[in-house]
């Protein structure tokens, strides 16, 4: 009973093995009806799916022989690497088709990574209303909200009544394809607030608009960076978050499906920095891959040389008891540990805002308590693993004693070192777990070194 259900869960989201499979045959074979059979019935975003499960020469033979060929929706549901390497393969013609009947949002999201020829091929296709807004938001910096708004939305003076607001609507006039709020303005275009569909159409024709304005309702510059817009949303449980410009009219939207792709990405690429991966994707090509992470790797070789450079030190101490070659990777590998630990704990509670000037200290001394708990209890256990072990109590003493102070050591670094990193203006999480392990790696070989040869040599 359970394979079933299986096929019902994989059928329920996303695309099935079995469907990649047959759609690698379909362009292996070069048949282009049965590529178009699979695919129609598709959403865009199972299409932008099954693009990434195939290898490069499997996506160049398919999009080559699809009839139906790529559409905005699909290339708006592409990893920006692997949107980039498919805008490639369109012709400018094509590509114009595809981004035509596109937001503007996602319209600028697609053609502000693409070389002159595309960019302007695209912007050509648009009307001229259409081109004059994506040219003003490139002008606006890369991660700001004027950037990645949708400047599609619907206004109304905020002395209207439902029931101008509903013959408003239902008027020829354009709407955006997907809307939530009706922003309220002044004779300015200044937002005032705003009303969402569900209670314009639950209340009486004659209610006054104002009187329907949600307490939700705030504004956001255009220059403000789009990530706290999208924090708001999601703090202030925000369907629309409007858009101004210096003077507060308005002149866009960010709505909580954009705000939530924000929030994604911006804990993926945490996620990725924090392990010195960069931003790739499983669909990156290996020299690709191979570029990103080498820095990283080179930063580690640096860390772990000064490591080695601390033990140097205690040479003879080391060479005096063999024992303590053997434990030494334990005391640096739990501290780089608890160190990893308190590290994540810290740089997503800033990326959240949770961890702020007001509480950074109580912060701080509590992962020092933690590192104090956590120290002495497996500095208890170290300490009868070194007598049973080893024969050797002030043996388990030391390690027991190295163990405490780099978990307490640890657990402050974990903390301090992105905080310290985010005052400086340097992306905590791009940075700071090479500092962590550096400290606690030499932490850890110090003290536990140092203190052998104080007490047992």
């Amino acid at each position: 009973m359970a394979e079933p259900q299986q096929d019902i869960d994989e059928e329920a989201f996303g695309i099935t093995d079995r469907l990649v499979g047959d759609v690698r045959d379909a362009v292996e074979r070069g048949d282009a009806d049965a590529v178009d059979g699979l695919l129609d019935p598709l959403h865009p975003a199972d299409i932008a799916h099954l693009l990434e499960q195939i290898d490069g020469r499997q996506r160049r033979d398919l999009i080559a022989i699809w009839n139906a060929g790529m559409d905005g929706d699909i290339l708006s549901e592409l990893a920006e690497n692997l949107r980039e390497e498919v805008i490639e393969q369109l012709a400018p013609a094509e590509l114009a088709d595809a981004v035509r009947d596109l937001e503007s949002d996602d319209v600028v999201d697609l053609v502000e990574y693409l070389d002159e020829d595309q960019q302007e091929a695209v912007l050509e296709a648009l009307d001229a209303g259409d081109r004059v807004v994506v040219e003003q938001a490139l002008s606006y910096p890369e991660e700001s909200a004027g950037r990645h708004m949708q400047s599609e939305l619907v206004r109304a003076p905020s002395h209207w009544t439902v029931g101008e607001a509903i013959d408003f609507l239902r008027s020829d006039v354009v709407l955006p394809e997907q809307f939530y709020h009706i922003i309220l303005v002044d004779p300015r275009l200044k937002a005032v607030g705003y009303v969402t569909l569900g209670r314009i159409l639950s209340h009486p024709r004659a209610t006054p608009l104002m009187d329907l304005a949600e307490d939700s309702f705030r504004t956001f510059h255009v220059a403000q960076d789009v990530e706290e817009v999208a924090q708001a949303i999601n703090h202030y449980h925000m369907i629309t978050a409007p858009v101004v410009d210096d003077d507060e009219r308005i002149v866009g939207v960010i709505t909580i499906d954009d705000a939530m792709v924000f929030l994604e990405e911006e804990a993926e690429e945490d996620i990725l920095r924090l392990a010195g991966v960069g931003e790739g994707s499983l669909s990156d090509r290996v020299l690709d891959t191979t570029r990103q992470r080498f820095p990283w790797l080179a930063v580690n070789l640096v860390t772990a040389i000064l490591a080695s450079l601390v033990i140097a030190l205690f040479e003879e101490t080391i060479a005096g008891l063999v024992a303590l070659a053997v434990l030494m990777p334990i005391v640096a590998s739990m501290g780089g540990n608890a160190g990893t630990q308190s590290l994540t704990v810290a740089v997503r509670a800033i990326a959240t805002r949770d961890l702020t000037g007001a509480n950074v200290w109580r912060v701080i001394r509590r992962e020092a308590l933690v590192g104090l708990i956590n120290g002495v209890i497996f500095a208890i256990v170290m300490g009868i693993v070194g007598v049973i072990w080893f024969g050797s109590p002030m043996l388990g003493v030391v390690i027991g004693v190295a163990m405490v102070i780099n978990l307490v050591v640890a657990g402050l670094a974990g903390t301090i070192v992105p905080v310290v990193l985010e005052r400086m203006g340097v992306d905590p999480a791009l940075a700071s777990g090479a500092f962590v392990t550096t400290v606690t790696d030499i932490v850890g070989f110090f003290a536990f070194l140092g203190l052998a040869a104080l007490w047992l040599l």
